[in-house]
């Protein structure tokens, strides 16, 4: 057998279509929701392999790839084509950034956080050793609460703004550090829930990260008023089970009309897909959404401007 040039881009057109197929199936499988997770990379190749195929006088390929571009289209489109909810009122600067336990140069967080002087920052992956370099941000921000762990799940929240209550909770099933706070901005109480569930590879940590996800609609679920989720969720947001908790909890993602702006992993920039993300109730308008610069880990921050 020969292998040709053709024959490799023939292949890798069937894998653009099935892989973009299989990700349709509304199937509960952590190995299925997997596939979900590309859906800009599967429109990209879609595009790309339409208009090679389309100039080679390929129908059977152009057609099967016509499909799976406008398949791919409807749901990544729509983050760019989408208008923003905009309101008048107090801005607020919300920066979110997994830090990366091990990640040693925190400099360039410190940098960032000069340069964009947010209100509100949520820091995930804050080991011990985070946690002692960040106490030079206690003057800046004077309202806290830092929940460092060994590992890839201590958590930290930091607040020029009052928090009228804060508190760490642990989230079930694995007991991963949860922040729950109300932030008081303008005489109103804005209640913002920071989590980092497991990442979904195999069937227990699927199943760890979606029970995680549930406890944190419930908290959402009995509160009143304003609210605010924010997190690397280690999901997408055509993932079975995000969609769940956007349903459940009556939020909406500040990436609407801002673009799909993929945050992970910094170490393979064509594969990288949006994890990390602020969710907002109706009463909050979004002014705007963009990726921050890399700051040493394998994830960029996320950086929003909200108005309430």
């Amino acid at each position: 057998m020969r292998v040709t040039i053709k024959g490799l881009l023939q292949a890798a057109a069937v894998l653009t279509v099935l892989f973009s197929v299989i990700a349709m199936v509304p199937a509960e499988n952590a190995w299925l929701q997997l596939f979900t997770h590309f859906r800009l990379q599967y429109f990209a190749a879609s595009i790309v392999f339409l208009a090679i195929f389309a100039a080679l006088r390929e129908p059977r390929y152009a057609l099967a790839l016509l499909f799976t571009s406008i398949l791919n289209g409807a749901m990544v489109a729509p983050w760019y084509l989408d208008d923003p909810v905009r309101h008048d009122g107090a801005e607020i600067k919300v920066l979110l950034a997994n830090v990366l336990s091990s990640n040693s140069d925190h400099a360039r967080l410190f940098d960032l956080l000069e340069a964009e002087q947010p209100d509100l920052v949520v820091l995930l992956e804050v080991s011990p050793q985070w946690a002692t370099s960040l106490a030079r941000l206690n003057t800046t921000y004077p309202h806290r609460v830092v929940e460092p762990r060994e590992g890839s799940f201590g958590i930290a929240m930091f607040s020029r703004l009052p928090l009228t209550s804060a508190a760490s909770v642990s989230s079930g099933p694995l007991g991963f550090p949860t922040v729950v706070a109300a932030v008081g901005v303008s005489g109103r109480s804005v209640q913002v829930v920071a989590t980092h569930p497991m990442i979904p590879l195999g069937a227990s940590n699927y199943d760890a990260r979606n029970e995680q996800l549930k406890g944190v609609a419930r908290l959402l679920q009995r509160t009143p008023g304003p609210r605010m989720l924010i997190g690397d969720l280690n999901a997408t947001m055509w993932d079975l089970n995000y969609g769940s908790l956007e349903n459940k909890t009556w939020l909406r993602n500040v990436r609407h009309g801002f673009g799909v702006l993929p945050t992970w992993p910094t170490f393979m920039p064509l594969a990288m897909i949006p994890i990390d993300h602020v969710l907002v109730s109706d009463e909050i308008g979004v002014k705007d959404v963009r990726a921050g610069p890399r700051i040493g880990s394998d994830h960029l921050p996320l950086v929003v401007t909200i108005t309430l």
